[in-house]
């Protein structure tokens, strides 16, 4: 792999999951640590990231590279998304987290009328959250009603962690949770590339009673630094077709039902 093939990567990596370690890179790229922190460096002098200690956090500038690939990456989202607000109901408590697919579903939940009817406003939808994005976009929507959870807030991520956030969440019980990861293995369980997140993750799952993993496909059959839970802790998975098939099979084995939603096709 050239320099300029290994940059577009990390960027590409960085832009999905919002930050990137030393280590998982030099996992991913299958090459040493010390060329990693040699390209975190000048990724950083050109402004396409930022160093953090041990890796870096996305910019707007790596957002927005390479454009054909965020556009696909975008639209997975949405169809995954769509998916799963579809399985919400009035009256449900319903938690939310991850990034920019969890963002995704609280903003069709946002736009779904039936749950603005005047009938159902004694049956208002609750979302609990961690990710301030989704509280900023569903606070503006005067019918759902919007917990977020306290915590801290880390320089590059929309997350809030800590004691603060494990202490709010032993208050609440979880009608539905849709969670996004870092990595879904059959055999690793759910990952997340920070042990802060893996935490907060780990502390929803136990307090709900359905639990969907809402992940992309590149994600799937991926393991991150930190455990969040054992497969068999989840109900059911959306992702998209870019999944690897082998992985999903290793998925349906252990006995969870799978939804794939159409991934946009290729260009040649």
């Amino acid at each position: 792999m050239s320099r300029a093939q290994r940059w577009q990567e990390l960027l590409r990596l960085v832009a999905d999951h919002g930050r990137l370690s030393v280590p998982d890179a030099a996992t991913a790229l299958n090459t040493s640590e010390a060329t990693i922190r040699r390209d975190f460096g000048r990724l950083a002098e050109a402004q396409l990231v930022t160093r953090t200690h041990g890796g870096v956090v996305a910019t707007a500038m790596a957002y927005a590279l390479p454009g054909r690939h965020h556009r696909d990456l975008a639209q997975s989202m949405n169809h995954i998304a769509l998916t799963a607000a579809l399985e919400v109901v009035p009256g449900q408590v319903v938690g939310l987290s991850g990034r920019r697919t969890a963002i995704a579903v609280a903003r069709q939940l946002g736009s779904r009328r039936d749950l603005a009817d005047p009938r159902h406003r004694d049956q208002s939808l609750t979302v609990v959250t961690n990710t301030l994005t989704i509280a900023t976009d569903l606070v503006l929507r005067p019918h759902l009603r919007t917990v977020c959870l306290g915590g801290v807030a880390r320089a590059g991520s929309v997350q809030l962690t800590g004691s603060i956030t494990l202490s709010a969440l032993e208050n609440y019980w979880l009608d539905l949770l849709f969670l996004e990861m870092d990595g879904l293995h059959a055999y690793a369980g759910a990952t997340a590339a920070d042990g802060d997140d893996a935490q907060v993750w780990a502390k929803m799952v136990q307090r709900s009673r359905t639990v969907i993993a809402v992940v992309t496909g590149p994600r799937i059959g991926r393991r991150a630094l930190a455990h969040v839970c054992p497969v068999a802790d989840l109900d059911r998975i959306i992702t998209d077709s870019s999944a690897d098939e082998g992985a999903l099979a290793e998925l349906r084995s252990a006995g969870l039902q799978i939804d794939v939603v159409e991934a946009p096709a290729q260009s040649a």
